[in-house]
């Protein structure tokens, strides 16, 4: 078997519209309709569907919780820059900047909560 790249991952939250519109308008994240109503944020060339706990998509895991899961989002601007963005949206940023080890390397990283309390860390390659 040869994998080496990941399609999408599935985030369970409370209110698909309300995530929707924080991921969208703080991340600038595209958001696309696919499988006739059901909705994703685009990531590069990867994207997130996103379900509610009370409407899974089957199959689905086995205990789909909003505010279980813990991300990193790579960033092209600058984590200063990053700071203010998140700052004029009032998201607070809860760690950071810290340096971590990303998949490819040294990162640089803050640390913020969406609408479900999801941990979403922001991060640049050093």
């Amino acid at each position: 078997m040869n994998i080496r790249e990941i399609d999408h991952i599935t985030l369970t939250v409370a209110d698909i519209a309300r995530s929707i519109r924080f991921y969208h308008e703080v991340f600038d994240l595209p958001v696309i309709t696919f499988d006739g109503d059901r909705q994703a944020l685009m990531v590069g060339k990867q994207k997130i569907n996103l379900q509610t706990s009370d409407q899974p998509h089957e199959p689905v895991a086995d205990k789909p919780t909003p505010g279980s899961a813990d991300i990193c989002l790579i960033a092209k601007d600058k984590l200063e820059d990053v700071q203010h963005h998140l700052k004029s949206y009032f998201v607070d940023v809860i760690e950071g900047p810290v340096e971590r080890e990303g998949a490819h390397g040294k990162i640089t990283s803050l640390y913020v909560r969406d609408p479900d309390n999801n941990l979403i860390e922001i991060s640049n390659y050093n």
